[in-house]
């Protein structure tokens, strides 16, 4: 299979993650007999300080002439502290969702044995964890009509019935291929949004009757995926619910550094890690590769390369079961292995 993969690494630790998906990729297309074409593009803040803009027309050209993106992460702490600023890296992630109609954010979020320990939740609550969260990526108050002043802000909530009935569709769909069990996370009690929500939902449950749904405010939810992530199969959620729940689940898998997701939508997928861009630790040779290199994984088994994606995941696997891991999931005692380090020997093992 070719495959043209639209590359944008963007800031902090992106630059030198990135570089270890692809060099993983290429050795999966050694081993299996595959091309990859890459095509690197600018996002973020380093798009900012090249063209001023954080998600340039150039860049979405690039992106919606691929058949995938593999995206890192976009974030400047020069950014972060003037509210007045009307250009952020952020912004550009937003305008990249929206311009590629990516509505629908999976994320899985397993545990691994060897890793338990690391997590500060006790072992017996969250060993053999699987769910997966599919967050709504383009409406909500992330894109409904914003207003501020010195003295009054307002964000609204907005959310039309085609927009909830397309993410609801993928949350059932993926409750179908797993345990068929879904979860629907609102708020029904005090947002009217959320009344919608779950108006709809119940008026799809019959369209999908071999898929068991229950119904959580986000308040119970966020407290229960700490305290009983192993009653979740796939839970499906709003935009601003999904960012806090799916950040949330990295207190199950220990590290962000291990979580991957996708972003599907009405054009070219887009697959990257969650952890965001760490500036703190930009150039250092510390930053874990593993979400990266999984997020390929992932968007090799989208195009239905599962022999690909399991060579990928098997590699990691063993490259933590054989404590080759960075300083934030070492054991203790335990050499603490770089970026790179991580990188080359996962391609060794494919």
């Amino acid at each position: 299979m070719k495959l043209n993969i639209a590359v944008l690494a963007g800031d902090g630790i992106g630059p030198e993650i990135m570089p270890q998906a692809i060099n993983v990729l290429n050795a999966v297309a050694r081993k299996f007999g595959h091309e990859f074409v890459y095509h690197e593009a600018l996002c973020g803040a380093h798009a900012i300080d090249e063209v001023g803009d954080p998600f340039p027309e150039e860049t979405y050209k690039v992106c919606m002439d691929a058949d995938a993106v593999l995206f890192a992460a976009v974030g400047d702490p020069r950014f972060d502290n003037d509210p007045t600023l009307k250009v952020r890296p952020e912004t550009g992630l937003l305008a990249m969702r929206k311009k590629l109609g990516l509505f629908a954010n999976v994320r899985p979020v397993a545990t691994f044995d060897c890793l338990l320990h690391k997590s500060p939740l006790k072992e017996e609550l969250i060993k053999g964890a699987d769910f997966v969260v599919i967050r709504e990526l383009t409406g909500g108050m992330y894109f409904g009509e914003k207003y501020q002043d010195n003295d009054k802000a307002y964000d609204t909530d907005i959310y039309y019935r085609p927009e909830i009935e397309r993410i609801l569709k993928v949350g059932f769909e993926f409750a179908q291929k797993r345990n068929k069990h879904l979860t629907v996370v609102d708020k029904a009690n005090v947002l009217a949004s959320s009344r919608l929500w779950r108006q709809i939902a119940q008026e799809m449950e019959s369209l999908y009757p071999d898929v068991n749904v229950d119904y959580m405010f986000i308040d119970n939810a966020s407290m229960r995926v700490l305290t009983e992530p192993r009653f979740f199969d796939v839970i499906v959620t709003e935009n601003t619910f999904g960012d806090i729940l799916t950040d949330e689940t990295s207190a199950i898998t220990g590290s962000m550094g291990l979580q991957p997701s996708a972003s599907l939508g009405e054009h070219t997928p887009l697959f990257e890690p969650v952890h965001g861009s760490w500036p703190q630790a930009a150039g250092k040779n510390i930053a874990n590769p593993l979400a990266q290199i999984l997020s390929a994984a992932m968007m090799l088994e989208h195009f239905g390369l599962n022999a690909e994606g399991a060579a990928i995941r098997k590699a990691c696997d063993e490259a933590l079961e054989s404590n080759i891991r960075t300083p934030e999931i070492q054991v203790e005692g335990g050499k603490a292995y770089g970026t790179k380090e991580i990188g080359e020997w996962i391609v060794n093992h494919i």
